[in-house]
Parts: C-alpha cells; structure tokens; sequence
C-alpha cells in the first residue's frame, strides 16, 4: 500500500552529526546530471558489494561533503551574527573593532551565555531600538498633519499601553481608552478560540457587566460575527449590524452601529478575534486605519497567547500549551499511522512548514526510509506532493490555526512512487493540541475491501463456494452456500459424495457423471440439478468444481462454487412457452394469408390473357402487395354479357387478409349476375352498394363500372368513390370527366352519376386502382399528374402499354394494384 505523501530525496540514517556511518549501514541517493534533469542513484543499506562500488563510494563521498557544507554554513551564519554584533556594539560605543570584540567578550562571560546567543541578544535590542526611532518619527511627522494622520497616530500610541497590559482584559480598557474612543469606537471584545472552536470572551470593555457575562461563552458552530472573521484574512468589516442580521455582544443597544471583527494571530495559528463596535453606521475605513486595526489584532494576539481561555464555570489559568511528551504518548497507543507536527516560521514569523516532531510505531515510510529519518524533517520536504492535488498541508494549516478539527473520510491522495502516478485513498484525522498538530491517517485496505467486494458480488448473484480436503476430511463452506441450502451453520457442511442424497431423483444420472469426472477422472466439471432443501423448497442450482494434485499427482482438494439459478431456469421456461406461442400464432398467421392469397389468384390469377371482343382489345394486369401477409381486396373484371355489351370494372375493398379477399369475391361475382339484367352502369353500381351495405357485414369500397357498346363505339360509366378512367389519345392523356358517386357501402341507398364518352379507332382507356399512383409523400392530384405524363409513351401493344406503367409506378404502399386497358380496333 503506497503512503498518500511522496517523500522527499532521501536523507542519511539517523546517526549522530558529524559522525561516519558504517559502510553497510549506508543508504543514501546521489543525483547525477543527466541532459537537463537529474538521474538518482540509490544505494540500499547493508549491501557491502554496493557500498564497495564506484557508485557506492561516490554516495558515501557526496553525503559526507554535505554534512561539511551543512557545519560550515551553520559556522558562517554564527560567525556573521557575531560580526553584526560587533558592529553595533563599534557604533553604539564609538570604540574600535578589537575593543568592539573584548567588550563582547567580556559581556558574554558576564552573562554566562554563549558567544553566538549574547550576539542574537545585541542585534534584537538594536532591532527594538530602531523600532522606537522610526515610531517617534512618525509620531512626530504625522502630528503636523493632524487631518490626514491623527487617527493612526492614536492607534500607534495605543501599542504602548497593550503591551504593558498583562491580560486580554486591560488589553481591551487599553485598546478602547487609547486608540478606538478617539476613532468614534463604542466598546471592544477580545474574543479567544479554543481547541474546539469554541469562543470566549476573554476582555471587553464598553459593555456592562451583565451583557459581558451573556457573551462569555459561544459554543463552538454558532454563526456570529465573531465567527465570521475567523473566516476571513483580512477580517470582516460591517457598515451595519441590522443588515446581517447577525447575533454579537451588544446587539440591543447598537442594533444600527458598525461591527469589524478581525482575526488575532501570530505565527499562522489564530488566538482569537478582535471584535470593535460602532454606535452608529460605518463608511469604508482606509487602507492604513484597516492595517492599523490588524496591527492592534496581533498585539491581541501576543496576549491570548501565553493563556488557556476557560470553559464556562472555569477560571483563568496560564500556560495552556499541552506537554508535547504527553501527545506523543498519545500517539504511540494509537493504532493507525500518526505523526505530531510542530509550526515552522520564517525570519517574519510566518508559518510556512510543519516539523515533523515525532510518528509512532505504525508509521510506515513508502521509500522504506527509518522513522529516524523522517522524524525532525519538514513535512513538505519529506512529502512534497502533501501540497498537491490532496490539499492535505492547505488542511492542516487551516486545523492549526483555527484549532477547528478536520476529518475527511475516503479522501483521494495523488501520490508519484517511481515516477508512476498512484492514487490511494485514505480515512483523515488532524486536531491541533496547544501548539501541536496530531495528524492520523488510516489508509484503506486493499484485500478487505476486494473480500467485502466479493462478498457482495456472491450474495448479489446467489453464489456460495466450498472446499473439501478429501484426505482430512476437513469442509469448509461460506455463509452464502449455508443460505442456498437452507441450513443453519451449525448442521455442518455436506460432503461431494452425499450430493445425491439432497437433489431430486431425476437429477442422479448428471450428478453421477459430474462427480465421475471430477473425484476419479479428476478433472474440472459442471452440472446443473434441483435441490431439495429441508423447508421443502426446490431451488434449481448449478454447480462448478475443480480438482487441486499435491506434487505425487494425488488428489487431495476440490474447490468448487454454486450459484442458484432458479431465476434464470423459470425466465427460460417462460420464454420458451413464448416461443412456442409465437410460433403457433405465425403459424396460423401465415395459414391464412396463404389461404387468402390462394383464394385472391384463383379469382384473379396476376396473369390473364387477352379478352376476345369483336372491335375491341382488353388487356389486364394485376400486381399483388409485395408483402405476402398484406392480401388485399383489389378485384377486376372484363367479360362479355349475352347482350354483346363488354363489362368493364376494377375495385378495391377497404382493408386485408381473409376479410377482404372473401369481400371482393361476393362483389365481382354479385356485380357479374346483376349485369345480366341488362342494366347501366349507375344502376349496377347502386345495386351493388345495397349488398355491401347488407350482406358484407359493414364492408366499404370503391369502384368503376363501364359498359362499351362495340357497334357505336360508346363507353358509358360510373363510379363509387374510385379515381376515374384515364383516355389516351394520340399523345394525350387525360382523366375522363368526374361524374358524382359515393362509395360502396356507406349508406343503405346511394344514386349515382352516369357518364357517356364516344371512343375512336386507337383509342386506350385506363382503368385501376390507387396502388399504381399511391404515395406517402405526395397528393392523388400530384401521383395522377405523374401517370398522365408516363401515359402518354404509346408502345407498340396494349400489353407492353400496362407492363410500361407497372414498371413505372412511383407508388410506395406497397399495395395489391390493378389496371385494366382497353384499347379500340
């Protein structure tokens, strides 16, 4: 398991400082130029051949040199404070340089301190002095001004008196008599956090006793304004309190009045809050009155430093700071990795790193590194990717300085071990203790995360695994096999061999086999039987096994898995009795589309030869619908009567399969023994609607019934809601003029329309149904206006004429069609 930081370049082991490590005991790194990157060689610890190499005496060689750097600088930056020291003391005492160095001598032997610390000493009260020296300038320039500087000149007075304060609470009577009354300050509140981000009121002044003894106390997660500078670096300044609508101390009598609440801390951790408070409504401060406030915050700050806030019903005491042993004595009984971090601040007193101060026995280092290595390194140099993606170190800085916990459960930690991304994941825990960081870290594991995985993938798919040791005897089952066979735990498992014995009768001939192949044939297997359990439940279930051979090729384990199938065996049951079904309804589907379409063809065969009538020629042409369980009720007719007059007609019943077939048949032959009568065509035509009306039981179609008189060459017709004749003459083509006539089997009665139209030698007549010129996509006007066009390329024969205008055909139904052509000799 990789650790969520990334350590640093290796340092030496742990030995004393400038002391030589054994040869076998170096570990080191050396980082050789390699183009423009560096290529790190490392050297294990105890490898005597390495250590003996070119490589391994150039990383002993490199790792002494850098303890020589390390003293020599350390050396020179003691040598360059002693020598600023000296120069303090040659302009502070008007002497020379060998006077400058006997008189620190002598005051260092005096003050029983080292060389290097009476120096530190020399050069802070210079530093303090020259402070003194600037601040009276400012005073004194700014006094000249008064317009422009007096408010800051008053908050810089201010400064003098805190610091000789010596609690929060004359802090406060300082700060408000000195630098906040003159500003138009009503009262002030210092405010300390403790480590439960609680606050409490540690000073005030402007307040009454009564309203300072309500506000002792905030539990930590009440939303004030106090609180809400802890937020913010800068602090949080309010022109008016009535507008956040906030809770704070004093909110009755100054409902209206200004509030700035700004953040008290030194070193990167957070003591408390300066809380001010207006009588009245604030305009936006200045820069410099804003930086001033903060200056006095951390003046605040050095205060609620050097004691411990008290819980409600307490009393102050100071220290407050926890003894660092007992903390890493806490961390030692811990048992997840922890490490207690202490602040590192630059030369400003700005936090920039943590120290590693101590980690306990479960600490592990990814590089392999002792905790003795670790231990003393800055946190970001041992773990620079701490400041990366995971933000662990914004966190941890964060938990300093508020003393707000910080918990983070499954929390992604990027981390580069050889040069490889890894991610791992991790339980989180920092809490600061005084000036202590305890950072707990509980990294997830792996192999029981993978078994709960496989553990929910068994019981999700009904599996329970087995193993038997067939030389001891020895069954091992999971709780989920228990749960398919129905049995408790404490009944013990089930022998291979006694399988048959809980498995319906029927299932003995696989369950032989199955065993046969896997106890004496050894080798993998499989079956699938009904198993019969004690609630008197049958659960169909499958079984997996295979044979293990110890080295005398001896079989001695079997493990296996079953996985209960029930589900899956009643789903194919059920889907094949669909099957069957299906088949059996397509069965009888497609019985009676071929019976209709026998039918249709015997009435009406697709090919018909030439009508015999004396001064006229009749051709036919019948295309059925290209899907064959799409029968139709297009009918056509063309035939004699004994009156020598041709019947002509086509139509077409609405709808398809059986219904409609039989339909057309009782029209065409009921249209045929009515034109014996000897009757025109608008009589035929209502005649036959009174049949559809009362014998087809609520049928409806449409068709177009001619008479063509040979002798006087005459066409006399009707229709019944179909599209009317075409006439082709010479390079013409047009449709026959429309003549009134409802379709067949609307209404009980219906008159109709006849027509007349005197024919020529080479004439042809067009007669059909909608299927030639149907389409989706377009209008009858606009797919009869496409047929005109084709219609009017005579071929040679009326044959090759109809054959022309099926080839043709634009229609996209996919719909039976007829066309009957007549043309005249």
């Amino acid at each position: 398991m990789s650790h969520p930081l990334q350590p640093a370049e290796p340092e030496p082991t742990g030995a004393p400082p400038g002391a030589e490590p054994p040869p076998e005991e170096l570990s080191t790194a050396v980082a050789l130029p390699d183009g423009d990157d560096l290529a790190v060689i490392e050297v294990p610890a105890g490898d005597g051949d390495a250590q003996r190499s070119p490589v391994g005496r150039l990383a002993a060689t490199v790792e002494r040199l850098r303890r020589e750097v390390r003293a020599a600088q350390a050396e020179a930056d003691g040598r360059a404070l002693i020598e600023l020291a000296k120069g303090i003391l040659v302009e502070r005492l008007g002497c020379g340089p060998t006077q400058a160095a006997r008189q620190l001598a002598e005051l260092t032997e005096q003050a029983g301190m080292s060389p290097l610390e009476f120096a530190v000493e020399v050069i802070n009260q210079a530093a303090r002095d020259r402070v003194a020296e600037v601040t009276s300038a400012f005073l004194a320039s700014t006094a000249e001004d008064p317009d422009s500087g007096a408010s800051a000149v008053r908050l810089r007075a201010a400064e003098s008196g805190a610091l000789a304060a010596h609690d929060a609470q004359a802090v406060a009577e300082s700060l408000m008599e000195h630098a906040l009354r003159p500003i138009g300050a009503e009262a002030v509140a210092i405010w300390a956090l403790g480590s439960d981000g609680s606050l409490t009121l540690a000073g005030s002044a402007g307040f009454s006793t009564a309203e300072a003894g309500r506000w002792r106390y905030v539990p930590p997660g009440v939303a004030t304004v106090a609180r809400r500078g802890l937020g913010e670096r800068s602090g949080h300044w309010i022109g008016c309190l009535s507008d956040t609508q906030l809770p704070s101390i004093g909110q009755h009598l100054h409902p209206d009045g200004g509030r700035a609440a700004v953040p008290a801390g030194t070193g990167g951790r957070i003591h408390g809050v300066l809380e001010i408070v207006w009588p009245g409504p604030i305009e936006p401060q200045s820069p410099q009155i804003v930086r001033q406030v903060e200056a006095l915050a951390e003046l605040c700050a050095h205060t609620l430093e050097t004691s411990t806030p008290p819980r409600p019903g307490d009393e102050w005491r100071p220290g407050g700071l926890p003894d660092v042993a007992e903390l890493m004595d806490l961390a030692d009984g811990l048992h997840d990795p922890a490490l207690v971090l202490l602040p590192y601040l630059d030369a400003e007193g700005e936090l920039v790193d943590f120290r590693i101060h101590h980690v306990n026995s479960r600490f592990l280092d990814p590089s392999g590194r002792p905790r003795s290595v670790v231990t003393g390194s800055l946190l970001l140099e041992a773990y620079p990717m701490a400041a990366g993606e995971s933000e662990l170190f914004d966190h941890v800085e964060r938990v300093y300085a508020t003393g707000e916990p910080f918990r983070a459960r499954r929390m992604r930690l990027t981390a580069l071990v050889d040069e490889v991304p890894l991610a791992a994941v991790a339980d989180i825990h920092a809490s600061r203790h005084g000036a202590c960081v305890l950072l707990i870290w509980r990294m997830e594991d792996e192999t029981a995360r993978l078994a709960s995985l496989l553990q929910h993938a068994q019981r999700l798919g009904r599996i329970g695994g087995f193993e038997e040791n067939l030389l001891t005897g020895e069954i091992t089952w999971n709780v989920q096999l228990y749960d398919l066979y129905g049995k408790p735990p404490s009944d013990g498992p089930i022998p291979l061999e006694n399988l048959p014995a809980h498995a319906h009768p029927d299932d003995a001939v696989s369950i032989g086999r199955f065993l046969r192949t896997l106890l004496h044939q050894r080798r993998p297997a499989s079956t699938a039987f009904r198993l019969q359990r004690p609630d008197g439940v049958t659960r169909h279930i499958r079984v997996v096994a295979e044979p293990e051979l110890d080295t005398d090729g001896r079989l001695f384990v079997v493990r296996g898995a079953y996985q209960d199938i029930s589900a899956h065996h009643w789903t194919e049951v059920a889907l094949a009795a669909t099957r069957d079904q299906l088949a059996h309804s397509e069965q009888q589907a497609s019985e009676r589309n071929r019976l209709a379409l026998q039918l249709q063809h015997a009435i009406m065969p697709p090919a018909q030869a030439p009508l015999d009538a004396p001064g006229l020629r009749v051709a036919v042409r019948y295309r059925p619908a290209e899907t064959q369980h799409l029968v139709g009720g297009d009918w056509y007719d063309a035939v004699v009567l004994p009156s020598r007059l041709v019947l002509l007609c086509v139509g077409d019943v609405a709808g398809h399969g059986i219904d409609a077939a039989t339909s057309m048949v009782v029209l065409r032959n009921a249209l045929r023994g009515l034109a014996v009568t000897g009757a025109g065509p608008a009589q035929l035509l209502s005649w036959l609607n009174m049949v559809v009306h009362h014998l087809t039981g609520g049928v409806t179609a449409t068709a177009v019934c001619a008479l063509y008189d040979p002798e006087r060459h005459t066409l006399r017709w009707a229709r019944a809601g179909h599209l009317p004749p075409v006439l082709v003459r010479g390079t013409e083509a047009s449709p026959l003029p429309l003549v009134k006539g409802l379709l067949l089997g609307a209404v009980p009665e219906a008159t109709y329309e006849e027509g007349e139209v005197q024919l020529a030698v080479d004439d042809t007549l067009l007669m059909y149904t909608d299927g030639l010129i149907e389409r989706r996509d377009r209008s009858v006007e606009e797919s009869l206006t496409q047929l005109l066009v084709a219609a009017r390329t005579v071929p040679p024969t009326l044959e090759q004429q109809l054959d022309r205008l099926l080839t043709y055909s634009r229609s996209d139904t996919d719909d039976d069609t007829c066309i009957v052509g007549v043309r005249v000799a």
